[in-house]
């Protein structure tokens, strides 16, 4: 079980790796979650200072840049 979240407050980058995110789950299959952070305070906290990022078990994998389906799925299988 993976907790995977995409930070970002809402703009369409955001949004789009939140969709990349599950497909990418979706391929790998099991029961992992997929969660949208849109609160500027706990992303803050994360240290993340451009957006949209990707965070995998509350480490910080990828910050400022849509990720592709592909890119998604070698994070999560490190």
């Amino acid at each position: 079980f993976m907790k995977i979240e995409v930070l970002g407050t809402g703009c369409a980058k955001c949004k789009s790796l939140e969709e990349i995110a599950k497909q990418a789950v979706a391929k790998i299959g099991g029961f992992h979650e997929v969660k949208k952070v849109e609160d500027l305070v706990e992303i803050m906290n994360y240290g993340v200072m451009n957006t949209p990022a990707l965070v995998v078990d509350g480490i910080v994998k990828s910050s400022g840049k849509i990720l592709s389906v592909d890119e998604v799925l070698d994070i999560l299988s490190k």
